[in-house]
């Protein structure tokens, strides 16, 4: 009995509890009185169909919280969107979902993490390209976005849910004139049918060795381009020397190329979008490079999103934003720093030492003490983008580069101790405004004018002598072009007007005893051009001849230079081309000492006085076919390049003929053959370059021999493993020697000066050097990623010589040689948003 009572007890209890529980708790109620209740307190009308309403109960909402707070609420309890028509009136309706896959329209690979963006939400693809995603309305747009593909925008009615479709984006080949080859060497780098190669870096992987996109020693995977030191400023396209290179920032001429005195590029990596490499067969709107032209280029299209990185590594610091500037314009800004100021890595070590080995820092007189040696480097780029109107399109850049080493020397001088201070300075300012003007569908106009100046200035504090001795180097540039482009049918027409102005100046300052020596010379120089393309309705032929006219003011000269483009398909698989040029160039680089600028910048720029210093003119053909079947690519060029007016100044000479002044011309012939095969997530390659470079001097003692630059063979190996996660790559570099005179053996001296073997008949030991670099890539938020990279350059620590010379020491000849870049490591670490 009493077990009964107790157990009663307890019924009644629970009940009471929950009585009090259903009582205290919150009630659903109708939605649609809530909704009359939320339109009395804020003065509104909800507008919805009755039976979209009906039978929906909600959980009352506080009458405290804002009328958005409400809507909030209710959207997060029913799944409507509640929208709001203007100040009186809130709209009701069922979200509509949305999905497909995405997709590469000519690989038909799935696109994955693509940016799907509505007003008021965002999702980003899977693995397999797939996306889902709810939006207020089938009128609303949808925006698709990924990086290096054209953006496309739709209604959210064309993606139902019901049926997800394949969505196909095609490659942003905007700035490229007719790929014939997709991924080239690696994905990234493509070639077009007018024979040139572009770099595209929004769409670029990886290459051996290098842990950033560094432009120029990107292009030197290219067949038929290589550096004889390593270096970004001593680049050789098919035998030339490097300032026969037309270097192109959107269109503003550089006078410098690198940082660390050459080993990495001045041109920061993440404002520099494209790259167009010509060989041959230039554009008869160019100018100047009678060996090669490398156009750089930043993005043509407006960021509607910001953007941005910061990165860091072993060498500098870099930060980069695209900002938006309303729906007309955008602006991007770029900057990249040294970092030894806060810490010397080893990697800096192995620079600084590659750079100054076999100069007065390294070794200076032995009663002479270095000490304090610093260096840096920074660089800034700015790009503004302005679309006033859909026909009109405003660009400005501009560029400062500035390289900077000083070091102190120590003596004992009249019993007293004295230091004074060495300095070598190098920089480039530049800045360019182009406007471009659509006026129909069929003709368009561009005009551009630029300023670029480059200032390299040596300061050698000779303590014993006490001496100082000042060296300058000054060019100013100023450029205007004007072209228009007219388009019917098959045919393309351009044609233009160009102006250039170069003033070039050099100086040699001692303070005792006092001598100054100051030498300045312009050239003007007017241009004419004309080019017109056809292209057949089936693209099996594109025909591209033009013509510059070239009027130099200072020498009354008149130079005709036709160009010409010829690209042939023979069926799907097979195609042939033909290149020729005329081209010429004013200023030439020139070495009067090695020990000029302290021994690290030797070269000076000059310009032609048509007479000890000519003006340089180039010849060039070349034919090559190119065979791609399935993912196998086999390309070939032949070639034929002839220069004059070339001097021995400008060739870099470092043992016989290294004080001559004497001008002549050479011949260069040669092929560049590619391998190409490409496996699902691995691109593998094999380049050869074959080159005979012949020098001819009237008034040298040999009137024939090998050049300078004559790199007989050169032989790439590579391969890169790419995923979502990993670009993973490897590589071998190998070249015949430079070759070199060595002294005749049991006869090196005659009347105190070296007695040389014939010219260049020796060759240094052959060039062999293996490097790896490693990307991991991870995305941290729908907005930011993360990439960590490593990478190691000369992976075996190969000791290679790139460079001797010879001077007369206690009557015996001593040779003194450069090496190259031993073992050295980088690291990345680079936040995307």
């Amino acid at each position: 009995m009493n077990n009964n009572k107790s157990f009663f007890f307890l019924i009644l209890i629970w009940s009471f509890c929950f009585g009090i529980q259903a009582q205290t708790g919150p009630k659903k109620a109708p939605l649609k009185t809530v909704l009359e209740q939320i339109a009395n307190t804020h003065s509104i009308q909800f507008n919805y169909s009755s039976s979209l309403i009906k039978n929906i109960y909600v959980f009352p909402i506080s009458n405290k919280l804002s009328l958005s707070n409400k809507l909030k609420k209710l959207e997060a309890q029913t799944s409507f969107i509640f929208t709001r028509l203007d100040s009186q009136i809130v709209g009701i309706s069922s979200p509509v979902i949305i999905c497909g896959y995405l997709k590469d329209s000519t690989t038909k690979t799935p696109l994955v993490g693509a940016t799907i963006k509505t007003d008021n939400n965002y999702t980003v693809t899977d693995n397999h390209g797939f996306f889902e995603l709810k939006t207020r309305s089938n009128s609303e747009k949808v925006n698709i976005r990924f990086i290096g593909y054209h953006t496309i925008d739709k209604l959210a009615s064309e993606l139902s849910s019901t049926d997800c479709k394949n969505l196909f984006l095609s490659e942003h080949q905007e700035l490229i004139s007719n790929i014939t080859v997709n991924g080239y060497l690696v994905k990234g780098i493509d070639k077009t049918i007018n024979g040139n190669t572009i770099i595209d870096f929004s769409k670029f992987t990886l290459l051996p060795g290098l842990i950033e996109s560094d432009v120029l020693q990107t292009v030197q995977a290219l067949p038929g381009i290589q550096s004889v030191d390593e270096t970004v400023s001593n680049i050789t396209i098919r035998g030339g020397s490097h300032d026969q290179n037309l270097i192109l920032w959107d269109g503003i001429k550089m006078y410098q190329t690198g940082h660390f005195f050459g080993l990495i590029s001045s041109f920061n990596p993440k404002i520099t979008q494209t790259a167009y490499v010509i060989n041959n067969g230039t554009d008869a709107s160019y100018s100047n490079g009678v060996s090669g032209t490398i156009h750089m280029k930043t993005a043509a299209t407006l960021q509607t999103d910001f953007t941005g990185s910061l990165s860091l590594n072993f060498i500098n610091a870099n930060i980069f934003a695209d900002t938006p500037l309303g729906k007309k314009s955008s602006l991007q800004v770029a900057a990249r720093r040294s970092i030894d100021d806060w810490i010397k890595t080893p990697t800096y070590h192995n620079y600084f030492k590659r750079v100054t080995q076999s100069t007065e820092i390294e070794n200076n007189d032995k009663n002479v003490t270095n000490s304090n040696q610093e260096f840096n480097f920074y660089d800034t780029s700015l790009r503004w983008l302005y679309t006033p109107t859909n026909k009109d399109a405003i660009r400005v850049n501009f560029i400062l580069i500035d390289n900077n080493l000083t070091f102190d020397e120590t003596a004992v001088v009249n019993n007293s101790t004295e230091t004074k201070q060495s300095s070598l300075s190098q920089q480039s300012i530049a800045g360019g405004i182009n406007y471009h003007r659509k006026w129909n569908p069929k003709f368009s106009t561009t005009l551009q004018v630029y300023e670029t100046d480059y200032n390299l200035q040596a300061i050698n504090a000779n303590i014993l002598d006490n001496q100082r001795f000042l060296q300058e180097n000054i060019v100013s540039e100023t450029g205007v072009k004007l072209k228009g482009n007219y388009t019917k049918n098959s045919w393309k027409y351009n044609g233009g007007y160009h102006f250039v102005e170069t003033q070039i100046t050099n100086r040699n300052d001692v303070d005792n005893p006092r001598f100054v020596r100051l030498y300045s010379n312009v050239i003007r120089e007017h241009a004419v051009f004309g080019q017109t393309q056809y292209q057949n309705s089936n693209s099996n032929i594109t025909i591209k001849p033009g013509l510059r006219i070239n009027y130099i003011e200072k020498f009354n000269k008149i130079l005709v230079e036709p160009r010409l483009s010829i690209h042939k398909k023979v069926n799907d698989v097979l195609s042939i081309e033909v290149l020729g040029e005329f081209k010429h160039q004013n200023v030439s680089q020139v070495i009067n000492f090695q020990n000029d600028f302290l021994g690290i910048e030797k070269r000076r720029w000059q310009l032609s006085d048509n007479d000890s210093i000519p003006v340089l003119k180039s010849k060039q053909a070349s034919i090559g076919f190119t065979y791609k079947k399935k993912q196998w690519l086999i390309d070939a060029t032949g070639y034929y390049k002839t220069i004059d007016g070339i001097t021995t100044q400008s060739q870099s000479f470092t043992t016989k003929y290294e004080f001559s002044k004497n001008k002549g011309s050479y011949d260069a012939f040669g092929i560049d053959f590619l391998l190409r095969k490409n496996f699902k997530n691995l691109n593998t390659w094999l380049s050869y370059s074959f080159i005979q470079n012949t020098y001819f001097f009237d008034y040298l003692v040999e009137y024939q021999f090998p050049s300078n630059f004559d790199i007989t063979h050169a032989i790439t190996v590579g391969s890169t493993y790419s995923s979502k996660l990993f670009n993973i790559s490897l590589g071998l570099n190998y070249t015949s020697g430079k070759p070199t005179s060595q002294p005749v053996s049991g006869n090196e001296i005659i009347d105190n000066e070296i007695n040389y073997e014939s010219a260049n008949n020796s060759r240094l030991n052959n060039y062999l050097r293996a490097d790896a670099s490693a990307l991991y890539k991870k995305q941290l938020t729908d907005d930011m990623s993360v990439n960590i990279g490593v990478s190691v350059w000369n992976l075996f620590n190969t000791k290679n010589s790139i460079n001797n010379y010879y001077r007369v020491e206690n009557n015996s000849a001593n040779r003194y040689s450069r090496y190259s870049l031993g073992s050295t490591p980088n690291f990345l670490l680079k936040l995307n948003f």
